[in-house]
């Protein structure tokens, strides 16, 4: 597996669960000292937890810790473990009879890899929340990407493995923006410069083929087993109003590189998280653009860092494309 040269920014711990036997995993971005965040989900099919509380005007305004899980709903269990890590050490949001700990999930659909009857728990969150480092982070077939596949358009035989990528952007005034992808989308993912797939459908050749013309030239309907999730992670001093503002500019960079994105099958849901750490005040069109970029960028690597698995190719298996 791939490492991330970056480490996550300042504020930030992020951790993996992975059973490479099952082909399922979880991946834990951890804030103990509370961030500011907001999320946008644009899927049709999401699967999340604690995400209306993201919302502008609510009670809270930080959480601890957002999970990125495998197994479909079942995997939003890991959350839980998280939850209980973080009670153990005292962290969360203080209430007259205890300290609560706000966690975020979103899950993908990988049972259709490895088995469907093994998912993340609780005890699978525990762990991946005890091993969050700020260190250099796997990417490709770790954590919540290890099940990750995409291009299913001519059925799930015909998609490639994809997973877990990862991207930072220093700025120039000071300050940190980081992506966190798992692309496991119904779609290819393409490389934004040239349109050039990297992974995805397979035709009789094995080349790559465009899921778009699949569908517009036979309705193709897509098997279960999709949704790219996203975190983007900044060290700047941001509000909710702003954060939510970046999740939503943060889905052009998903439609950059996942070719076509927030269909109904994808649960296409994408976090923002500010920690302050860097004592520095974000400018929201500087990290807005930021944030597009480290997008596309963790999700070019969550193609091209995985490794085939489950029978399926990942990118570096594949004949060169056009």
């Amino acid at each position: 597996m791939a490492l991330w040269t970056m480490r996550a920014p300042r504020g930030f711990e992020i951790g993996h669960w992975t059973d490479c036997a099952a082909l399922t995993g979880c991946t834990v971005i951890l804030c103990r000292q509370g961030a500011n965040a907001a999320v946008s989900v644009q899927g049709g099919a999401p699967a999340t937890r604690e995400t209306d509380l993201l919302r502008p005007g609510m009670l809270v305004q930080q959480v601890h810790a957002v999970v990125l899980t495998g197994g479909s709903a079942f995997g939003l269990d890991s959350a839980c473990g998280v939850v209980h890590c973080l009670e153990s050490e005292g962290i969360g949001f203080q209430t007259p009879f205890a300290c609560v700990p706000i966690v975020s999930a979103a899950a993908l659909y990988d049972l259709s890899i490895g088995s469907a009857a093994t998912r993340p728990g609780q005890s699978s969150g525990e762990a991946a929340c005890r091993a969050a480092h700020t260190d250099h982070l796997q990417e490709g077939n770790a954590g919540a990407g290890t099940g990750a596949t995409c291009g299913k358009a001519l059925g799930f035989e015909r998609a490639t493995k994809t997973g877990l990528g990862a991207a930072s952007l220093e700025l120039p005034g000071g300050g940190t923006v980081a992506a966190v992808a798992v692309a496991n989308c119904f779609g290819e993912i393409v490389y934004a410069e040239t349109g050039r797939i990297l992974a995805g459908a397979r035709g009789d050749d094995g080349r790559p083929v465009r899921s778009e013309a699949l569908v517009l030239a036979t309705r193709q309907r897509p098997p279960f087993g999709n949704t790219t999730l996203v975190c983007v992670m900044t060290d700047l001093e941001m509000d909710r109003k702003d954060l939510t503002r970046v999740a939503d500019q943060a889905n052009d960079g998903l439609a950059r590189a996942v070719r076509p994105c927030h269909t109904l099958f994808d649960g296409d849901t994408i976090f923002t998280l500010a920690s302050g750490s860097c004592g520095l005040r974000g400018d929201p069109l500087q990290v807005g653009v930021a944030a597009v970029e480290a997008v596309v960028r963790a999700l070019v690597r969550a193609a091209t860092q995985a490794e085939s698995a489950g029978g399926l190719p990942a990118h570096r298996d594949l004949p060169a494309g056009d």
